[in-house]
């Protein structure tokens, strides 16, 4: 039984694992932790986890988090929090997923340049881990996940972008410069702290673009990219804010190569998901939308290029709490343990 620590456990990206837990046979959540409803049950924030998920939320220096027995430590928690705790976590012998940046840029210049962009500070409070870190996009990079004792989650938008486009990226079906990235999210991706831009009256029936230079996701999709093409991959991407609370719909543009068909594109797809557990590819006559990921950890991606026009088109779909948080980070929890990839995942989205 693979004991779980989970730090931040009150917000939205910590309640989702925490459902996924409670359906996972071999792991078994024993410490929450948080700065908000600390000596409280986690199900006095959430009622509907009343009876299923009564543990109580504990502050980060409580003495009797000594005495637990722990085998990973989630942090689902903003940037600077991975990077604080995670040292005295993994001195114990424990293992680290964490959900932020922190630990998503295995090179102290690359963490550097991501911290800039973003406005915090360039330094890098663990160095020693972040050059030790595994990029947490399991269908990539599995067999580094498997050995690794700190994972960086990837961000949503780079799951639903990159997994999106590496099929295509890595057998040379799109070309490399003027990619497109038009990715429309719902309201529970900016987290559970309310603000005035979200508050119901502005959000309703709004459709807005947001953070059109510095997103903090592109320089993932980019690495990840670059990775698989051997050069330099430079995006456009645009975020938009969607009135409705989970989902990610990316549609990714960009040239289709002399003589590439949308046949050829679909064919590849579906070779590179082939065995992919949460993978899966659709033709464009079929018909798909966010309600058919919602709730669960697969990437659902169309292929629909326009042999007319020239133009590569895919669109992907992820539910952004679970394949673009939790989901992710409980998959590559399963990986690092050795156990079955598909424990507490295999559920169906949820309708209506």
């Amino acid at each position: 039984m693979v004991k779980v620590k989970l730090i931040g456990a009150g917000g939205y990206g910590g309640i989702g694992l925490v459902e996924l837990l409670l359906r996972h046979p071999q792991a078994q959540l024993v410490a929450l932790v948080d700065v908000q409803g600390v000596g409280s049950k986690l199900s006095d924030t959430w009622p509907y986890l009343q009876g299923y998920c009564d543990l109580p939320i504990l502050a980060s220096d409580a003495p009797e988090l000594a005495d637990i027995d722990v085998d990973v430590t989630f942090t689902a928690t903003p940037d600077g929090v991975g990077q604080a705790v995670g040292p005295s976590e993994v001195a114990k012998g424990r293992k680290l997923v964490d959900y932020s940046g922190d630990f998503r840029f295995n090179s102290i210049d690359i963490y550097a340049e991501y911290a800039r962009r973003i406005g915090r500070d360039p330094v890098h409070e663990a160095p020693e881990l972040l050059t030790q870190s595994v990029y947490g996009l399991t269908e990539l990079h599995r067999s580094e996940v498997q050995a690794a004792r700190v994972v960086g989650n990837p961000g949503c938008f780079a799951m639903s972008v990159t997994c999106g486009l590496f099929p295509a990226v890595r057998e040379g079906l799109i070309e490399l410069d003027g990619i497109i990235c038009d990715a429309k999210t719902g309201v529970s991706g900016a987290g559970k702290k309310p603000s005035a831009s979200f508050h119901l009256p502005e959000r309703y029936d709004n459709v807005s673009a947001y953070r059109l230079t510095g997103h903090q996701h592109v320089m993932e999709i980019e690495r990840e990219l670059g990775r698989l093409a051997g050069r330099e991959v430079r995006v456009t991407f645009t975020p938009q804010l969607l009135p409705t609370v989970r989902g990610i719909l990316s549609t990714v543009y960009g040239r289709l190569p002399q003589g590439v068909t949308h046949a050829r594109v679909l064919e590849a797809y579906r070779e590179a998901f082939r065995g992919e557990p949460f993978l899966r590819v659709k033709d464009l006559s079929e018909p798909v939308g966010t309600a058919d990921v919602r709730g669960s950890n697969r990437l659902i991606v169309t292929v629909a290029c326009d042999e007319r026009t020239g133009v590569f088109r895919i669109i992907s779909h992820i539910d952004n709490l679970v394949k673009g948080q939790a989901g992710s980070a409980l998959q590559n929890m399963n990986v690092m343990f050795g156990l079955e990839e598909t424990l507490g995942l295999g559920h169906p989205a949820m309708h209506p």
